[in-house]
């Protein structure tokens, strides 16, 4: 299986700023690739890159086989992208907008006009077909933005936070739809805040902080690197968590976690079960309450953590303006791509 996307070195800059710093990254044909990371990480400044919004300062970039520096357009004709934020123009209906995306990528009016019929009616948009988009709601205008990067049936697709602004409902029959693309033999990168989501629809994950590839592999992969088992307790009083943690810690294999507001504590151990069965027999002898306890798998939130030190958060990296390839105005080159 070959790469549809290809990241070798890619270097960013903003003045002072390192946006990216070595880049490397690989997404084999058909497959979803998570690009995961803090908020400021460069995930965003890696999909303007690979979609030709931005230019690098070093390394290299394919996608489809094809250099983004040297041959844009050629680029352009196999992408898709959904932004942070939606794009479409609040002064056409909904299917004005499909249409309009649809002639830009020289379908030709009947082809145009039926791939919007087509996705208005997949998006759960058809009876707002015929209205302004200012008149959408804000998930609306997201199903409508995500359905204009589809126009053209593209062969990588780029979503960057693509669920953002989506109701748990709609968030669900997206991720059903990302899931379909996927086994239809589209490419994903796909940039989340929602960790569930990149448990859920990728592949493979990169994780990158300030700018560098700090941790790669699959979700389990990563889970693995964080740990083992966690044990978690919720005690009766908060007066008793420094003693909780006293006693428990000849079962950690780390540090543990103190919540005094919630009164709860997490630990990693080894053993499962038997550490469980110990942890309960020295509380017990120590006369403290345990009100809750249990025994769980680390989470891709506590592969954040631990590789990090951040949470994920939301909002869009410290990318600066977008700059136009040579020879094209801002608007002329996102006029071009979805």
């Amino acid at each position: 299986m070959s790469d549809a996307i290809l990241v070798e070195g890619l270097q960013k800059r903003f003045g002072a700023n390192t946006a990216l710093a070595g880049v490397d990254l690989t997404v084999p044909e058909g497959s979803v690739l998570g690009l995961l990371g803090p908020n400021g990480a460069g995930k965003t400044t890696v999909v303007r890159i690979l979609t030709t919004l931005l230019l690098p300062d070093g390394g290299r970039a394919e996608v489809a086989g094809v250099d983004v520096v040297r041959e844009p357009d050629r680029v352009r004709s196999v992408i898709g992208l959904t932004g942070q934020y939606a794009a479409v123009d609040e002064y056409l209906t909904g299917f004005e907008n499909l249409e309009m995306v649809g002639r830009l990528y020289r379908l030709g009016k009947r082809e145009s006009r039926a791939r919007a019929g087509e996705l208005l009616e997949r998006f759960d948009l058809t009876d707002a077909a015929g209205r302004p988009a200012k008149t959408y709601s804000g998930g609306m205008r997201r199903r409508l933005d995500i359905a204009a990067s589809l126009i053209a049936r593209p062969r990588v697709l780029f979503l960057d936070e693509p669920t953002t602004g989506l109701d748990p409902r709609s968030r669900l029959g997206m991720w059903e739809f990302i899931a379909d693309l996927a086994d239809g033999g589209t490419t994903i990168l796909l940039t989340t805040q929602y960790l569930e989501e990149a448990d859920r629809l990728a592949d493979r994950m990169v994780v990158i902080d300030h700018g560098r590839v700090i941790a790669r592999g699959t979700a389990d992969e990563l889970k693995a690197q964080v740990g083992g088992q966690r044990l978690e307790l919720t005690v009766g009083r908060t007066d008793d968590l420094v003693e909780t943690a006293r006693q428990l810690a000849p079962l950690g294999a780390g540090e543990p976690h103190l919540d005094e507001q919630n009164r709860r504590l997490s630990l990693p151990v080894r053993g499962g079960t038997e550490a469980l069965a110990e942890a309960l027999r020295l509380l017990a002898a120590a006369d403290v309450e345990v009100l809750d306890v249990g025994l769980r798998r680390p989470d891709l939130d506590d592969v954040f953590l631990t590789l990090t030190g951040h949470a994920a958060e939301d909002g869009a990296d410290t990318a600066g303006p977008a700059q136009a390839p040579a020879g094209r105005t801002p608007a002329e080159t996102a006029g071009s791509v979805r």
